[in-house]
């Protein structure tokens, strides 16, 4: 089953003062590239490790940031407003204003200034980090459940454009017939027009030269390995963590392709592989976003 690296999840933990709630978002990425934004309230305790082996144990990888936040509840301890330092503040911009002959409203300003208001810090203890765990895993797990509802739609995308692939390719079966043969008609008349250019040329080596050649214009292995490339890359779809192999079986699919445009030598099979070209560029965009 196919899984993005595009998901969101989040998750509320309910204390006894305080609401925690954590967010993850998930984009793609190569590695593992995780960011934490931490409440200033909570009390620094060195748990980042371990919320980050959370995460990556259970997102892998992306680009993943997760953010814990605080709300307090009405039974919540107040603000502390720090009067002595307010106190402070003001005198020094009183000063200051009255040397520069300013008028303002110096306690708006004063009431700005760093920790001048603080708010309640609180610990961070086994139990309650034992509830932020939890919290954090069911994040996670959302997270997992977004990107398997957006890996289900691109995985119906991936079989659309495999189709088409497929179909393009039967479009190039009636244009084949006489591929062969106008080709060699082509070569001949070229040859009879120059003639008078060629003297005591040997004819069966030349009849000779043209078959090699004629028989290595042919396509024929080329869309056999095209098709069963698309087979398995739609029975790799249901493996998990797939993302990197589908990307080297889109690498076959495309050099297939390629061989069969080279080989072509027909400006119809050629607008046809153009198609296959375009849908399986499409199939690569979208493959980076797969885990």
């Amino acid at each position: 089953m196919l899984q993005s690296m595009t998901g969101f999840g989040n998750s509320t933990l309910q204390g006894e003062a305080i609401i925690l709630t954590v967010n993850i978002k998930s984009i793609n990425s190569k590695q593992f590239d995780f960011t934490l934004k931490w409440p200033s309230e909570l009390k620094e305790v060195g748990k980042e490790n371990e919320i980050r082996q959370l995460v990556m144990e259970r997102l892998s990888r992306g680009k993943i940031e997760c953010s814990v936040s605080i709300d307090k509840k009405e039974t919540a301890e107040a603000p502390h407003i720090n009067k002595t330092l307010i106190k402070q503040y003001y005198r020094t911009f009183r000063e200051i204003s009255d040397e520069l002959g300013i008028q303002e409203d110096l306690l708006s300003i004063v009431m700005k200034m760093p920790d001048v208001i603080e708010s309640p810090h609180y610990e961070l203890d086994d139990t309650l980090w034992k509830q932020l765990e939890h919290t954090i895993i069911e994040a996670c797990d959302r997270a997992v459940a977004s990107r398997c509802e957006e890996g289900a739609a691109l995985a119906e995308d991936f079989k659309k454009r495999i189709q088409l692939i497929l179909d393009y390719l039967d479009e190039i079966e009636p244009l084949e017939n006489n591929r062969i043969g106008q080709i060699k008609g082509r070569l001949y008349k070229s040859l009879a027009d120059n003639r008078d250019q060629f003297q005591n040329f040997d004819e069966n080596r030349l009849e000779q030269e043209i078959i090699f050649y004629l028989e290595k214009l042919d396509f024929t292995e080329e869309k056999v390995r095209l098709r069963k490339h698309c087979a398995y890359f739609l029975e790799t779809m249901k493996e998990p963590l797939n993302g990197k192999k589908l990307g080297f079986i889109s690498q076959e699919i495309g050099r297939e392709i390629n061989t069969l445009g080279s080989k072509a030598c027909q400006a119809e099979i050629q607008q046809w592989v153009v198609k296959m070209k375009d849908e399986l560029e499409k199939i690569k965009e979208q493959l980076a976003n797969i885990l």
